[in-house]
């Protein structure tokens, strides 16, 4: 009898030793636009919110558009050219930007459909910026560097005629289902509203319940981020979600525990399991404000890429994971997403955008919205 008793109870911890590998079921899909890819660009942010924005249009109008990223992308460098030579080279000029950049740009030029405006010449197989960009900041660190005479009037339009020669010239008028249209006057077909959006974060070396300046690269314009307890952070994006609206998010994506192979991120709580946790179930870390602070602060979380939240799914275990949106094309991660546990977002997110609709009626009245 003890022999029996013995070979269970060996039974149970061999089996209970063997690894899980994860099995997710679906428990909230919102509808959104495909997978695409921003092949080789620093354009996330453009990429992501676009499809924020059709995933609104979706919700608002039940119509599916295919919104131009590159014409976001081509109005937004003219505004980071100003900045950097304003700020006389004391600021980052590159391909990245944040979700308010894109509803910026919507506010300012409206949105067009991306058969109206590629932004890729005809000779073009993927999207490239590398070279664009160079040639772009040579430019502006010349019109900064240049002692002894004062810039002349023609550098912006030295700089948009760069940007026409690489993504093609801007768009004024089009013609879209047989209907003529202004970028401003299709936005309004669209039911979008870029006042309707807010950014929300998480950070302890700021006043709750107000508006602050996020101190990273990319923040060029200056965006203001709503500050909030990190667990209520938490809770108006599944508010969101739950309710049926989608999520940009902007993240760090670095960690090793983040695996656009497998489409799994997720934070071990040992380092011992960090190279298998994206494939196997492990114990997860529990990420405090004041832990999410630090990582901040010593640059282990920094602002990296931008995606989008358009679900929850779960594990096996009952576990839920964001179900999140990529633009590193349907072939990375699981067809093209990411799940994302709470404990990743927690400690590598640094804010999302939503609808200020999404937020809970507590943190909306708390905010003044």
């Amino acid at each position: 009898m003890k022999q029996l008793l013995f070979s269970i109870g060996l039974l149970s911890v061999t089996i209970g030793s063997y690894a899980q590998a994860y099995e997710f079921q679906t428990v909230k899909d919102i509808e959104a636009n495909p997978v695409i890819s921003q092949d080789v660009t620093g354009t996330c942010w453009s990429f992501s919110t676009t499809s924020f924005l059709e995933a609104e249009i979706i919700r608002l109008t039940g119509k599916h558009i295919d919104l131009s990223e590159m014409y976001n992308v081509r109005n937004t460098y003219p505004k980071k050219a100003w900045n950097y030579v304003m700020r006389q080279g004391k600021a980052q000029f590159g391909e990245g930007g944040l979700a308010h950049d894109v509803i910026n740009n919507a506010r300012d030029f409206g949105v067009v459909p991306q058969s109206v405006y590629s932004g890729k010449l005809a000779t073009d197989e993927k999207y490239n910026h590398a070279e664009m960009t160079a040639v772009l900041e040579a430019m502006l660190k010349t019109y900064v560097e240049n002692p002894g005479r004062k810039l002349s009037p023609q550098w912006k339009e030295a700089i948009n005629a760069v940007l026409d020669v690489y993504m093609g010239k801007n768009v004024t008028e089009f013609t879209y289902e047989g209907k003529k249209y202004t970028p401003k006057s299709f936005m309004e077909t669209t039911k979008l509203n870029p006042s309707d959006y807010v950014t929300i974060s998480s950070f302890t070396n700021e006043p709750l319940y107000k508006p602050f300046l996020l101190d990273i690269p990319d923040n060029f314009s200056n965006g203001t981020f709503y500050n909030l307890p990190l667990d209520e952070y938490v809770q108006n994006i599944d508010n969101a979600i739950d309710n049926g609206y989608t999520v940009a998010l902007d993240c760090d994506v670095s960690e090793q525990t983040f695996s656009g192979k497998n489409g799994v991120a997720v934070v071990a709580e040992n380092d011992t399991d960090a190279k298998v946790i994206t494939t196997e179930i492990k114990p997860e870390k529990n990420i405090t404000p004041e832990y999410r602070q630090a990582e901040f602060e010593n640059f282990d979380t920094q602002d990296d890429h931008l995606m989008h939240i358009v679900g929850k799914v779960k594990d096996q275990t009952g576990k839920m994971y964001y179900k999140v949106k990529n633009s590193w094309g349907s072939k990375s991660g699981k067809d093209g997403f990411v799940y994302m546990s709470i404990s990743y977002l927690k400690l590598k997110s640094i804010s999302v955008l939503l609808h200020k609709d999404g937020l809970t009626k507590t943190t909306k009245s708390k905010l003044g919205l």
